[in-house]
């Protein structure tokens, strides 16, 4: 029905560059929080406004909680709502201070026994998270949980007594990595690309990147994809690419891959960009909502690796 003197509604934009495709995607289908933070990265906007979204996440005990990370629901604090939250406040510049602060004393709180933080902490009990996550009564330490943390707040010169454990965890497990799979890969370069000891990280760095290589880990070329095996428990065609890995030109597993190597994954992810103006999501979409809600997070981290590369997006 007309409403006399209203506004008219928005219309999708006319020009079809891969970043006014991808607003479109966003203010269509995107919570406050990935808006905020697309208009942060692309349009201009401020840092206030995404950290206000941001709050709205933490809980009393400084974790953050409501499905923050979508796979897994309800209000509870868990590390990986944490993390989370400290990659939106580092790609804004405010991972620091109290900020950080209260962060870790939630961190401390949920360590396990040597430091480290378990995947999910069993708090989660009750409430709807992917099958892929499972809740146990004493999860074990997880360096896929503890990595990227203890690296985020290396990168922001944050330091506080429970990371110097959690760092002592990280190195160990790193350092002792035979047999693993990509998001445990991707975990340990995000350690390993703040971590102080600079030539200790470029040893462990191409030690793994040899692994990486060694175990097809990362496709190489995707014309061959059948040549890449995809890791247990993983979704069928969720393969992992040179640029999952390497982020940004200046991470250390950028010398993993050649220049072809990686333009040849940037030429994939620039076209994966959907008809709608978003990327799609690999892993497993365990329910509608979650779906959409991981979209427009994986579009803004697209758009920002084409253009940490130098790929024209607008």
């Amino acid at each position: 029905m007309a409403v006399t003197g209203a506004s008219p509604l928005p219309t999708t934009p006319s020009a079809r560059s891969p970043l006014s495709r991808a607003e479109h995607f966003v203010w269509l289908t995107a919570r406050v929080l990935e808006q905020r933070r697309f208009e942060y990265h692309f349009l201009g906007g401020g840092a206030d406004p995404v950290e206000s979204a941001l709050t709205a996440y933490r809980n009393e005990d400084e974790g953050y909680g409501h499905a923050l990370e979508p796979d897994l629901r309800g209000p509870v604090s868990q590390p990986l709502h944490t993390m989370h939250a400290l990659r939106v406040l580092d790609s804004i510049g405010r991972c620091g201070g109290q900020r950080a602060e209260r962060a870790c004393r939630y961190l401390t709180g949920v360590a396990t026994p040597d430091g480290a933080l378990p995947a999910i902490h069993p708090g989660q009990r009750g409430y709807p998270a992917a099958p892929f996550l499972p809740i146990v009564d004493d999860p074990a330490s997880d360096l896929l949980a503890t990595a990227p943390v203890v690296g985020l707040l290396h990168r922001n010169q944050v330091w506080h007594a429970w990371l110097f454990r959690a760092t002592d965890f990280c190195w160990q497990a790193v350092e002792s990595l035979e047999k693993s799979h990509p998001y445990e890969i991707e975990a340990a370069v995000a350690f390993l690309d703040s971590a102080p000891d600079r030539v200790r990280a470029q040893a462990a760095a191409e030690r793994l990147g040899r692994l990486v290589r060694a175990q097809r880990l990362a496709v190489l070329d995707p014309d061959r994809l059948d040549a890449y095996p995809v890791a247990s428990g993983y979704a069928p065609g969720e393969h992992h690419f040179p640029h999952d890995f390497a982020r940004t030109p200046d991470s250390v597993a950028r010398a993993w891959f050649t220049d072809e190597e990686m333009a040849r994954a940037l030429d994939l992810l620039a076209a994966e960009q959907q008809a709608d103006g978003g990327w799609p999501i690999r892993w497993r979409a365990w329910a509608p909502g979650t779906a959409l809600e991981c979209r427009p997070m994986v579009t803004i981290e697209a758009l920002r690796t084409l253009r940490a590369y130098g790929r024209p997006i607008d």
